[in-house]
């Protein structure tokens, strides 16, 4: 972006040569990601039956592996009862205590999930119950206009793995285990980085290469 708007400032005749030239980009340092064992994972599973407000929200995120704000984004119009289908289509964030809805990290973000029947019949339920008090399947239920706070879901993601006494794993590691759950049970990279809404099927392979491997 710096190189951009340096070349820019040449083209305009405001700078006589781009400072960044010649510079190399500087590594960007991913956090590793957890991924919940599948022993960690029914412990979970069964700690969020004991939870009725936060069930159905945390069994989505578990079957389809949205991002954070993509299912906190969900409105009842993403959901199609006929084709049992969720379709992602934006994303929430919170940003200086202000809600901000705006697009999905990508274009491809954009995408739709078809749903195995466990979670159509959740979400089916929920719908006759809930439709009439929020637009949003998740939504924030001291303001039902509006979606629910992600940082909201965050705190709750760390009061059950506290209360299962199981890894401090950060939201988005929800999404890594569904996806590392997803290819060794067979689920192959295509599907998986459709579901997962990736620029390509390489960005999925490069993310759960040691996934893979194990899978041979």
């Amino acid at each position: 972006v710096l190189r951009e708007a340096l070349d820019s400032a040449v083209r305009e005749g405001l700078i006589p040569k781009n400072p960044a030239d010649g510079t190399s980009p500087p590594k960007i340092y991913r956090n590793e990601k957890q991924v919940l064992t599948k022993d960690q994972l029914e412990t979970f599973m069964k700690l969020i039956e004991d939870d009725e407000e936060w069930y159905d929200f945390f069994y989505t995120e578990i079957i389809t592996g949205m991002r954070q704000g993509e299912i906190c984004g969900l409105r009842w119009e993403d959901f199609d009862r006929e084709k049992r289908t969720l379709r992602v289509a934006r994303s929430v964030d919170f940003v200086n205590k202000e809600l901000v809805i705006g697009e999905t990290k990508t274009e491809d973000g954009k995408r739709t999930i078809y749903l195995p029947d466990s979670l159509w019949r959740i979400l089916a339920d929920r719908h006759n119950q809930k439709a009439s008090f929020s637009e949003w399947i998740f939504p924030n239920l001291l303001q039902p206009e509006l979606p629910l706070n992600p940082s909201k879901a965050y705190r709750q993601l760390k009061k059950l793995l506290e209360i299962g006494g199981l890894p401090s794993i950060r939201f988005h590691d929800l999404r890594h285990t569904f996806a590392t759950t997803s290819v060794a049970n067979g689920m192959d990279i295509k599907t998986l980085s459709t579901i997962l809404g990736h620029v390509s099927s390489k960005t999925t392979l490069d993310i759960y290469l040691h996934s893979t491997e194990e899978m041979k």
